[in-house]
């Protein structure tokens, strides 16, 4: 599909020029005036940029119609690509227009193929800015605190700890079994603070070898080591402004915990081959599933760091422990592999549910996740059922088929509890239940849920 070009410009002959020199490549649209681009942009054309003159009528003698046009025009499209065409040589203009997010300008008289060039550049920058902006908005929604569904006592004492610590710079130490979440819970804190617009760094402590792990939090110079082929950054330094995850931070060696101890304490540390530290503003995160407690009677843990780290404390609590968050888990996951694998099973059936919220889920919300993605893959009807569980999760059925009656009163139990996960909000619950919002309303009112 062609690019919208809407050119705003009072000269008619240097408009027409333009005109034919785009025509070919794109979509054109043509305005006199800053009212009249006013007009255009309040349709429901989609403009993609605008080539804009600042002295338009009535007042040509100053820029005002065309910078207010521009502020116009930002209120309504902040991503809209902007090229401003002046004849004036005036700095007080043009500095004005960089302040409202022109990306570049053009003294009369131009070359239109320089024109079309830039033009060209300005529409993927603007392009690429969009799908930054809708990845981020994508990647913050999978980390709000909405989005670690529960109503249980428990994970809801952990959501107003979470509320209460965002937004502050302590450092954080989140302690819980394998696959409980916590990573999930250090980036819906990273999220949720000032520094959600720097980076957050996740590091895997476990997973690297103590020579490599050194090398990739604090980086090196040229020559460092027999490998070190070129200078590298290290991970403390990418997160500057942001946050550091360091999850399973118990594997790391004594000598490695001394050096974190030192960042934590200086907010500062020496790439390998250097002499000069390195200065860092970083929040720092950490996680384990191991008892440091045991590990620090044992020498294998280092007390100093243990309290350095242990400033705010939160404990993850396994999924058996509540189990009244299990069907609510249970339909967010399946929400999410419809939209993902392009499925369309509306829903859960009671024997399902009964048989999850009886398993003990050793891997915790991780294998929940991956049994309720297979299951969603598997479905072939409207409802998961027994037999699209894994072996060891399918009971003993008997050949009763479930009554009216009880699917009922499973679908009332799963909506309550839909609206008591969202505080009553019908659009979060039917976006939790995976149905419309009219849907709901109308299961609301047959099961005397709404007037």
């Amino acid at each position: 599909m062609k690019s919208t070009i809407l050119i705003v410009e009072d000269d008619r002959y240097l408009r027409s020029q333009i005109r034919w020199s785009l025509k070919d490549e794109y979509k054109i649209l043509e305005a006199e005036d800053a009212t009249s681009a006013r007009k255009i942009v309040d349709s429901s054309f989609s403009v993609d940029a605008v080539l804009l003159d600042l002295h338009l009528p009535p007042k040509v003698n100053s820029a005002n119609e065309g910078l207010g046009f521009l502020a116009y025009l930002r209120s309504l499209s902040p991503d809209t690509g902007v090229i401003v065409i002046t004849g004036s040589t005036s700095k007080k203009a043009p500095q004005e227009a960089i302040r409202l997010g022109v990306q570049d300008f053009f003294t009369k008289p131009f070359n239109l193929d320089e024109l079309k060039v830039t033009l060209k550049r300005v529409l993927h920058m603007t392009e690429l800015e969009k799908k930054v902006k809708k990845m981020q908005r994508k990647f913050e929604e999978n980390y709000k605190f909405a989005n670690l569904v529960g109503k249980s006592k428990k994970i809801q004492k952990l959501f107003q700890l979470l509320f209460r610590i965002a937004p502050t710079n302590s450092t954080v130490l989140i302690r819980g079994e394998s696959g409980t979440g916590k990573e999930l819970i250090a980036r819906a804190i990273h999220y949720h603070s000032p520094r959600k617009e720097a980076p957050f760094i996740p590091v895997n402590c476990a997973a690297l070898p103590e020579t490599l792990l050194e090398a990739e939090l604090f980086g090196h110079e040229k020559g460092a080591f027999t490998d070190a082929r070129y200078r590298k950054m290290g991970l403390f330094q990418m997160a500057d402004k942001g946050t550091i995850f360091l999850d399973e931070i118990s594997d790391m060696s004594l000598r490695m915990q001394a050096k974190i101890l030192r960042v934590i304490q200086e907010r500062s540390f020496y790439p390998l081959g250097t002499t000069e530290p390195v200065q860092v503003d970083v929040r720092i995160l950490a996680a384990t599933n191991k008892d440091l407690e045991n590990m620090m009677k044992e020498g294998t843990f280092r007390e100093d760091l243990y309290y350095r780290l242990n400033v705010v404390y939160i404990h993850v609590p396994p999924l058996r422990e509540r189990k009244e968050d299990i069907p609510l888990l249970a339909q967010y996951f399946l929400t999410k592999y419809n939209s993902l694998h392009g499925k369309r099973v509306k829903g859960i059936s009671p024997q399902v549910t009964d048989q999850l919220c009886r398993y003990r889920w050793p891997g915790n919300v991780r294998e929940l996740e991956n049994v309720m993605e297979r299951a969603t893959i598997l479905s072939d009807g409207k409802v998961i059922l027994p037999e699209n569980l894994p072996s060891h999760l399918q009971p003993a059925l008997s050949s009763e088929k479930p009554s009216p009656s009880s699917i009922e009163e499973a679908e009332k139990k799963l909506i309550l509890d839909a609206l008591q996960a969202t505080r009553g909000n019908q659009s979060k619950a039917s976006q939790l239940l995976g149905i419309h919002r009219n849907t709901l309303r109308r299961k609301l009112k047959k099961y005397g849920l709404w007037p």
